[in-house]
C-alpha cells in the first residue's frame, strides 16, 4: 500500500490482517476476549504495529461522550497570575491527554454569556476561581465535575477546593510589620465580594488584635491603580493619627498606594511602609521594590488540575493548602519616630 503521508486507518489494518474492521475495533479497544481468537487478535496487533496505526482518539472520545477537555474559569487576564494558573493546569492536563480551555469572565466586559451550546456536551470538567463563580451558573458548569480555587471549603460549589494558605501569608505580613514596630495600620482591601478577600481581612484583624496598642482602619478599592490611588489619598487625609503601615490585598493596589503616598509628600518606606500580595512582575518594577507575599500560581493551577482528575476518577484529591511566603524588599522599614 502506497500510503505516502496519509495516516493509516482501521480499514488498512483490517485488510493487512485479513479481518473485519469490527474485529480491529474489538482488538485495539481491548474488548476481543471471547469474541475474537487469540491468534487473530495477535495478527491485528502485529498489522497495526507494522503500519504505524494509532486510533483516532478524538472520534473515540466523541463516541464515548468524552472530549478530554477541561474549562478553566478565571475573573480576567489583567495580571499574569491567572495566566500562570493556566500554565500549571495545562501542563498537568497534557500529561493525562486533556486540553484546557480558558474562559476569562470579567464583570461586564466578558465574552458571550454561554460560550458553549451545552457545556456538559463540550466539557469533561471545570476548574473555577471563586472570583468568577457567577459565570458557572451561566455556562451550567456547576453541573459538571467541578473544582473551586480560592474558595471556602465549607460552602464550596465544587466537589473539591484548592486553596493557597492566604491566612498564613497575611499572618507573615503582620508579624513582619509588628516586628518593625508598627502599630497604626491601614488595610487597603480589594472591593470584590469574594471569600479570598474576606479571609485576608479576617486574618489581619485577628493577628493585630493579639497585640496591644494596635489600630486598624480599612479602605476599600477596586483592583486597579487608579482605584487604589483614590482610596489611599482619602484614607491618608482622614483626621487622626496617620497610619505608618499599609497592608494591600494585591500588588496592583500597592502601586496605587505608592502614588498616593508621593502625592501626599510621604516617602516609602521612611514615612509609610507598604506591603502587597501576589509577587507579580510589577513588584520589582516599582521603586522601592515591594515587600509582598509570593503565591505559586503555576503550582496552584497544577494542584487544581490534579484535584479535578481525582474527582473525575472517583479518588480523593490531595489535601492541605499550598504554602506561601513573604518576600521582604525595600518598601518596609521601622515607623518614623513620633513627633513631639
Amino acid at each position: 500500500m502506497a500510503r505516502g503521508s496519509t495516516r493509516p486507518t482501521s480499514r488498512d489494518v483490517a485488510q493487512a490482517a485479513g479481518v473485519s474492521q469490527a474485529a480491529v475495533s474489538l482488538v485495539l479497544g481491548d474488548k476481543w476476549r471471547g469474541r475474537v481468537s487469540e491468534p487473530t487478535a495477535q495478527r491485528v496487533r502485529d498489522a497495526a504495529r507494522r503500519l504505524g496505526y494509532r486510533p483516532n482518539l478524538a472520534a473515540r472520545n466523541l463516541r464515548l461522550g468524552r472530549t478530554r477537555t477541561v474549562l478553566l474559569v478565571v475573573p480576567a487576564l489583567t495580571t499574569e497570575f491567572f495566566a500562570e494558573v493556566y500554565t500549571g493546569a495545562a501542563r498537568v492536563a497534557a500529561q493525562h491527554g486533556f486540553g484546557v480551555v480558558l474562559y476569562p469572565s470579567p464583570e461586564g466586559v466578558g465574552p458571550a454569556r454561554d460560550p458553549f451550546a451545552s457545556a456538559q456536551a463540550a466539557l469533561d470538567g471545570v476548574i473555577a476561581s471563586s472570583m468568577a463563580a457567577d459565570a458557572l451558573t451561566a455556562i451550567r458548569g456547576d453541573q459538571l465535575p467541578l473544582v473551586m480555587l480560592d474558595s471556602d471549603p465549607e460552602g464550596s460549589l465544587g466537589a473539591a477546593t484548592v486553596n493557597l494558605d492566604i491566612t498564613d501569608g497575611i499572618r507573615q505580613v503582620a508579624e513582619h510589620l509588628l516586628g518593625l514596630g508598627h502599630r497604626r495600620f491601614l488595610h487597603l482591601a480589594a472591593d470584590v465580594p469574594s471569600w479570598t478577600f474576606e479571609i485576608r481581612a479576617r486574618a489581619l484583624a485577628a493577628r493585630l488584635a493579639d497585640t496591644p496598642g494596635t489600630t486598624l482602619r480599612t479602605a476599600r478599592a477596586p483592583i486597579s491603580v487608579d482605584g487604589a490611588l483614590a482610596a489611599t489619598e482619602t484614607a491618608l487625609a482622614a483626621p487622626g493619627p496617620r497610619p505608618t503601615a499599609l497592608v494591600c490585598d494585591d500588588d496592583k493596589l500597592a502601586v496605587g498606594a505608592y502614588k498616593a503616598a508621593r502625592r501626599a509628600g510621604l516617602r516609602v518606606p521612611d514615612d509609610l511602609s507598604v506591603t502587597g500580595l501576589d509577587d507579580l512582575g510589577l513588584a520589582t518594577a516599582i521603586d522601592p521594590e515591594l515587600t509582598t507575599v509570593r503565591l505559586d500560581a503555576e503550582l496552584f493551577g497544577e494542584r487544581g488540575m490534579r484535584a479535578l482528575l481525582a474527582v473525575m476518577e472517583g479518588r480523593t484529591p490531595e489535601e492541605g493548602d499550598i504554602p506561601v511566603h513573604l518576600v521582604v524588599r525595600g518598601s518596609t522599614a521601622p515607623p518614623p519616630p513620633p513627633h513631639d
